[in-house]
């Protein structure tokens, strides 16, 4: 599917993996709409937002927040056939520990924006594109959701993290089924370790020790190599139902 002249929407548009996403989307002559957090977009700014990108503050899991995104992108005239979904949080905590069970207030709130937050934007975004004509093979849209390995090898204190993200890898073949009556298609990318925002607070030697468990290239990923797989799969028109790692070859020790 082309994207030049149709609108695009990237959660989590602020910084990391959906920066490098609204960024080469943009380049790609899309109108792209960028959905997060007030404060995310006011930090983006101040550090240099990513060019060519609409930003609307938005909270993923607020049904009346997306929906009223969606309308403002419906006024742009371009038809919306991509969504992808990188909002998220990676809060880490084990079940028990010396404080006692796992906080369920912040199990909840995890799985809230992780999962929830997803689905939210994707059946939004789902039934704004089934309204816009249909190209090519009857294709109406794209919505790309962000899982983890996690998802498959959670590491002790990912609980929560990878329940919300095995959540995410479980909803795609549904996801594709269900919307396949509409033309839209839906797959997952599940990042292995990525340098995001999410790294800030771990030190170079840390960084250091992680790529070396990476089999091949023994380095952290770039977000815009997520950016540059998603726009693939946008391209590549029978890619469907998929979860596609993105990880070099890492699978996740249990620490």
């Amino acid at each position: 599917m082309d994207v030049s002249g149709s609108s695009v929407i990237v959660t989590g548009a602020a910084s990391g993996l959906g920066a490098a996403t609204a960024a080469r989307f943009a380049a790609a002559g899309a109108e792209v709409f960028g959905l997060d957090l007030q404060a995310g977009i006011d930090k983006a700014t101040e550090d240099g937002a990513p060019g060519g990108v609409n930003f609307i503050a938005t909270d993923v899991t607020s049904e009346a927040e997306v929906s009223a995104a969606i309308d403002i992108i419906a006024e742009s005239g371009a038809p919306l056939r991509v969504a992808v979904n990188c909002a998220g949080v990676g809060w880490a905590s084990r079940i028990l520990s010396k404080k006692g069970p796992h906080d369920l207030d912040l199990f909840r709130k995890i799985i809230d924006i992780n999962l929830i937050g997803t689905f939210n934007v994707m059946r939004l975004a789902a039934n704004r594109m089934q309204q816009e004509p249909a190209v090519g093979d009857g294709a109406r849209g794209v919505i790309i959701n962000t899982a983890s390995v996690a998802a498959f090898e959670g590491q002790i204190g990912q609980i929560a993290y990878a329940a919300s993200k095995g959540g995410v890898h479980a909803m795609t073949i549904s996801a594709a089924r269900d919307l396949a009556q509409v033309g839209v298609r839906v797959c997952t990318i599940a990042p292995g370790t990525i340098k995001t925002p999410m790294l800030a607070g771990i030190t170079p030697e840390f960084q250091k020790t992680l790529a070396e468990g990476i089999p091949f290239p023994q380095r952290l990923g770039e977000p815009d190599e997520y950016a540059q797989l998603a726009e693939f799969i946008v391209a590549h028109n029978y890619l469907n139902g998929e979860t596609i790692r993105m990880d070099g070859a890492l699978r996740m020790a249990p620490r």
